[in-house]
Order: structure tokens, then C-alpha cells, then sequence
């Protein structure tokens, strides 16, 4: 599995012979990292679930037209990254709550979940991140856990580097207060 690049998946995927093929190889390349992309913007894992399966269904749709302007996972984590945030915007329009309001239930569902395995610092970690801005999140989240560069995190976010590193600054101190405050 290791041996196929993303160029290699994709020209196996524009063979129509082998197109199911190249997208289990694709499946099983990314799930996992976008899993955690994911589970690490909407926290619960059944709803995290459903957005994997909805990300890989739009990648299967339209990655017959993907047109190679960027990487292909900078690709794939902008279809997950959009496929979450729509989630919660659809979430808080639905239960008129506000954005605050959906971040303390999500964190209160981290304690209470059998998916979560973190120890207790790991957990004071996560109720901080939730304290951020979505933007700020995000930006944490895909540089801290991610690991991801600047440069793949201004494709994915279609933001500019500078913005982004402004924001992974505020969003580090914001959640170096919060732990050394509790």
C-alpha cells in the first residue's frame, strides 16, 4: 500500500478498470488522518463517522475532475475541513444555539465519551482548544496534532501564511492561559 503514490492512485483511478481499486488504496491512505481531522473539529465520534463517509463519497464524485492545481491531501482535508464546519453551522442553526453554546455541550461530550481515551491533562488540553475561534482551531489543531506546514494549510484554508501564523500565535496563548489559569 505504502508504494502507491498519489500520482499513482490517481492515474489508476482515471482507468475505469481500475478505478474502485485506486479509490480503497486512497481509502485506506487517508481515513485515519482524516478521522482524527475530523473527530478533532466535531469531537463526537458517531458524528464523525458519518462526515468520514460523507468526505470520501464527495472524493469519490469529483476526483475524476481533480485538476491537480494542489496536492491531493491538501485536497482531501479541504473537502473534510468544509464537510465539518458545515456540520456545526448546521448543528447550531438547527438547535438556535450559538457557537458557544455547541462548543460546551461538545465539551462536555469528552468526558462522557467511550471513544475518548485521553488522560486528564490531554482532556484539559482538548476543553482549551475548544474555548478557540473555529479559525483558530483549526489552524492549532492542523499545526499542533497535524503537523501540517503553513504553506498546505493555506491551500487547504485558502487563507495566507502570515494570517495563519497570527493565528496559530493567538490561539497558542489563548490555551496556554486557560491550562496554567485551571
Amino acid at each position: 500500500m505504502s508504494d502507491f503514490t498519489d500520482k499513482d492512485i490517481l492515474i489508476a483511478f482515471r482507468d475505469e478498470n481500475s478505478r474502485n481499486y485506486a479509490f480503497n488504496l486512497l481509502v485506506k491512505k487517508y481515513q485515519q488522518t482524516i478521522y482524527y481531522h475530523i473527530r478533532r473539529i466535531v469531537i463526537d465520534h458517531d458524528d464523525t463517522d458519518d462526515l468520514v463517509q460523507n468526505t470520501f463519497v464527495k472524493i469519490f464524485e469529483h476526483l475524476k475532475d481533480f485538476r491537480e492545481d494542489a496536492q491531493l491531501y491538501t485536497w482531501i482535508y479541504r473537502i473534510a475541513t468544509n464537510e465539518a464546519l458545515a456540520f456545526l453551522k448546521t448543528k447550531r442553526n438547527r438547535s438556535f444555539v450559538s457557537f458557544n453554546d455547541v462548543e460546551h455541550q461538545m465539551s462536555n461530550s469528552l468526558k462522557e465519551s467511550q471513544f475518548y481515551n485521553g488522560d486528564e491533562i490531554q482532556l484539559k488540553l482538548q476543553k482549551a482548544i475548544l474555548t478557540l475561534p473555529e479559525k483558530q482551531r483549526l489552524v492549532f489543531n492542523m499545526r499542533y496534532y497535524d503537523e501540517m506546514k503553513y504553506e498546505d494549510m493555506s491551500a487547504v484554508l485558502e487563507t495566507s501564511v502570515g494570517a495563519l501564523k497570527a493565528s496559530f500565535h493567538i490561539a497558542v496563548k489563548k490555551i496556554e492561559e486557560i491550562i496554567t489559569e485551571h
